[in-house]
């Protein structure tokens, strides 16, 4: 009999996964992973993790399987909340949901259930995998698409290698979240009506301005409105003498100067900001709302525009660079000058937009079909053919 580690968050999704495994005949283990001990920026009613904990309990007791709670916080302190403060001193915004999968649940906590003897890890995602046989005979491992388009998870798992598919199962990925409540509710599980969380992986839902202000200290700072027309889409390009070139051009995020706006407002620190973020401006008086286009860690200055159509917040391509570039299938990898038409997204949720990958010496571009908005540094884009997810990387 096969032996699986599922990680019980105390949600209905691994909750009707770790269900699913043990009706396949699985031999199932439940283990609850405590990522975080702080909980003065964590907004507790929303989602304390002792009661997550509790709920993985009952469902591991009426499902009748072993179940135990693993502290892995020290690790998740050094791989993923130091990483966050990083990025964000840099004025960049990461992504610790996509590094979760990437440093803990498939990588600590994997190594875990093999100690344990398991052959397998499983969680609730909502995604698929299949295998396809390669040119040598062994089996190339696929991430696809959650069937739920609504609930489609794959973007969060786009760091992962082929080792770690090897050992993922993925039971409810071929279901919708409607269908995981039914199923749960069928089986008399306490998860089954429960709400889902919203918060970091594990962490819970937090005040992110006072989780940030821990190691970074407030700093006030202006707010300089731009016009629509400061903006590179505004000029005629220049000629381009080869592909590579123009793509540099439409990558290349815009400068701003405090001379090319009024200041509007004051703020407390511009790497609490993230371009596109409407809310905490605290500036009113003006016709359309206004976003962040643009951040200046060094100066200390946020850059903002009116309006969700502000040329400020839009760019046709993005740059990867190959320390951060990531192939799930290793076997489509571009060499350089090579390309491909694939989909993309920038962000969780969004749409998939048509795009062209171009490699080059040192990176890869990404050439959308239309400029994209907010596209942010620190932030994985993820590529896809059909409904694979082939490939990603963090936006420089």
């Amino acid at each position: 009999m096969k032996k699986v580690v599922v990680g019980l968050s105390g949600g209905v999704d691994s909750s009707v996964a770790a269900l699913l495994l043990q009706q396949q005949g699985y031999e199932v283990i439940g283990l609850f992973m405590k990522n975080w001990h702080d909980d003065s920026v964590v907004i507790s009613r929303e989602c304390p993790w002792l009661e997550d904990s509790n709920d993985a309990l009952i469902v591991a007791e009426k499902l009748g399987i072993p179940f135990q709670t693993v502290d892995l916080s020290a690790a998740y302190k050094e791989r993923i909340v130091d990483y966050m403060f990083r990025e964000y001193q840099q004025g960049r915004t990461p992504n610790p949901d996509v590094l979760c999968n990437r440093e803990i649940k498939f990588d600590l906590f994997l190594k875990m259930a093999l100690q344990l003897g398991a052959d397998y890890v499983a969680t609730g995602h909502y995604c698929r995998k299949d295998a396809v046989t390669g040119t040598d005979g062994q089996p190339i491992y696929r991430l696809l698409a959650g069937a739920d388009p609504n609930k489609d998870q794959s973007y969060f798992l786009c760091q992962l290698d082929q080792e770690q598919l090897s050992r993922a199962l993925f039971p409810i990925g071929h279901l919708q979240k409607s269908e995981v409540r039914e199923i749960a509710a069928a089986h008399g599980l306490i998860t089954a009506g429960k709400k889902d969380s919203q918060g970091l992986c594990f962490i819970g839902k937090v005040r992110l301005p006072e989780f940030l202000q821990q190691k970074l200290q407030p700093r006030e700072g202006e707010i300089v409105e731009v016009p629509a027309t400061a903006s590179q889409y505004q000029v005629q390009p220049p000629a381009f003498a080869n592909r590579a070139e123009e793509l540099a051009y439409y990558a290349e995020k815009t400068s701003y100067a405090p001379e090319d706006g009024k200041v509007v407002g004051r703020h407390q620190g511009a790497h609490y900001f993230t371009i596109g973020q409407r809310k905490g401006l605290d500036v009113g008086g003006t016709p359309e709302p206004l976003f962040v286009i643009q951040t200046d860690v060094e100066r200390n200055i946020i850059y903002t525009g009116q309006g969700k159509a502000h040329p400020g917040l839009y760019r046709r391509a993005l740059f990867v660079k190959d320390a951060d570039l990531h192939w799930v299938r290793p076997d489509l990898a571009l060499a350089p000058d090579g390309s491909m038409e694939v989909q993309a997204r920038i962000r969780y949720r969004q749409e998939l937009q048509q795009a062209c990958l171009y490699k080059i010496e040192g990176g890869l571009y990404v050439d959308f079909a239309q400029p994209q908005s907010a596209i942010t540094e620190g932030q994985f884009v993820a590529w896809y053919l059909g409904e694979e997810l082939v490939g990603s990387g963090v936006i420089a």
